[in-house]
């Protein structure tokens, strides 16, 4: 989308035309989209509101219903804050005490609509013009929320107001560009823009800071945070989604890594307090009859010895992060396994198994394995799993396959998950 189509798109007739489109359909979008135009409405026009229709439907799933009157670019949508984590954004800045906060990278306004949502002021600011101007039809709604077209760099962080009247406040949330220009992703955030370097710069000038990273980060990286900085990673229904540094009053006492899982609606925390230093098993006898496969959040916060507390079990290897215990608990912390088989990894003799078993679908998770889970999955040669996902196919797997070590040793756990 560019400026000018949007523009187009914020007329009364553009918006009326949005407005008036029934909800995304993608078999029929091809054949609404001449109807629209034969009835005389510009092409362009047609092609923008259908664009926005579309990307209004894939946006449900991070901004729920909010999603049917807002904007969106291709890029910022994929780059947004889903409104659940952006609302754990906003309570710390509300439980700060922080009443004007800026926004420093607002990309289409995800945390800046959470952060008005809770009555604080906002200025938020965005380097792209046509995105800038998104994110102000986003926050049309909230009188305390305004957009500024800027790069982060040039805001003033010291007290001073800009053209528009507005100053930056009292809390700061950067939101770094992790794209090049030609749209290759940067994972160093030493390498963002604004850099690592450059945010710590605004931790200093602002103590009440945030800054949203990969999940990937190097916790090493993020151990280079002032001093009792929280770096927490967060995940939705089992996928990693952002790590995020809080500095200042922002962060809490104590806590130096935390893991927030979000998961059906609940949120479960752990932290590295009180964490003991998990033990591991030394043979393949030792694996109990339940395996727990850590959640992503957990994993990268490097907290799995809570899992391995909250479940009394060990390491199937000092080096890998799933864990085996004699009894089944229900975590939200980790999904759960009941171990059928324990077998050294072949794949003769998993085929064999698997055939004698009359098992026909499986899943494939894999830590600590070289592996090659697709071609494994075809040389398994199961009827069921022709033409299948990740998951081994559209119907349920009657058996998840675990890939990975007993105490440096090359195994599979053939298992059946639990609910």
């Amino acid at each position: 989308m560019t400026t000018t189509s949007l523009a187009e798109l914020l007329t009364p007739r553009g918006w009326a035309l949005l407005e008036a489109l029934p909800p995304y359909d993608e078999a029929s979008a091809l054949s609404l989209g001449e109807r629209l135009r034969a009835g005389g409405a510009d092409a362009a026009l047609v092609a923008a509101a259908m664009t926005q229709s579309r990307l209004r439907a894939r946006a449900a799933t991070k901004f729920g219903p909010f999603a049917s009157s807002m904007l969106f670019t291709p890029a910022g949508l994929e780059q947004a804050t889903r409104l659940d984590v952006a609302a754990h954004h906003a309570r710390r800045f509300a439980g700060a005490g922080t009443t004007r906060v800026a926004d420093l990278g607002c990309g289409i306004g995800g945390d800046a609509m959470a952060l008005a949502g809770l009555d604080r002021e906002v200025l938020a600011v965005d380097a792209d013009e046509t995105t800038a101007a998104v994110a102000a039809v986003n926050l049309r709604h909230w009188p305390g929320a305004r957009v500024r077209h800027a790069r982060a760099a040039d805001v003033d962080l010291t007290g001073a107001r800009g053209p528009d009247g507005v100053g930056p406040g009292d809390g700061v949330w950067v939101d770094p560009a992790r794209r090049t220009a030609s749209g290759r992703r940067v994972l160093d955030p030493r390498a963002a823009s604004p850099s690592w370097d450059e945010v710590m710069g605004v931790a200093a000038a602002v103590p009440a800071t945030g800054v949203k990273l990969a999940p990937g980060i190097d916790r090493d990286l993020a151990a280079g945070a002032p001093h009792g900085a929280e770096t927490q990673w967060v995940s939705v229904d089992g996928d990693v989604v952002e790590a995020a540094v809080w500095c200042g009053p922002l962060a809490r006492t104590g806590l130096t890594r935390t893991a927030l899982v979000l998961r059906g609606g609940t949120a479960s925390e752990v932290s590295d307090v009180d964490m003991p230093e998990p033990g591991a098993i030394t043979s393949l006898a030792d694996v109990g009859p339940y395996l727990y496969d850590p959640d992503g959040a957990v994993v990268r916060s490097g907290l799995v010895g809570q899992v391995v507390s909250a479940v009394d079990g060990e390491l199937l290897d000092s080096s890998i992060a799933y864990v085996t215990a004699p009894e089944h608990v229900v975590t939200p912390l980790a999904s759960a396994f009941a171990v059928q088989d324990v077998l050294p990894f072949s794949l003769k003799t998993l085929r064999s198994h698997l055939r004698a078993r009359g098992t026909t679908r499986v899943e494939i998770l894999k830590r600590g394995s070289a592996v090659d889970v697709e071609l494994l999955r075809r040389q398994l040669r199961l009827a069921g799993n022709a033409g299948g996902g990740r998951h081994g196919g559209p119907a349920s797997p009657e058996a998840s396959l675990l890939l990975t070590r007993v105490a440096g040793q090359p195994v599979v756990v053939v298992a059946r998950r639990l609910a």
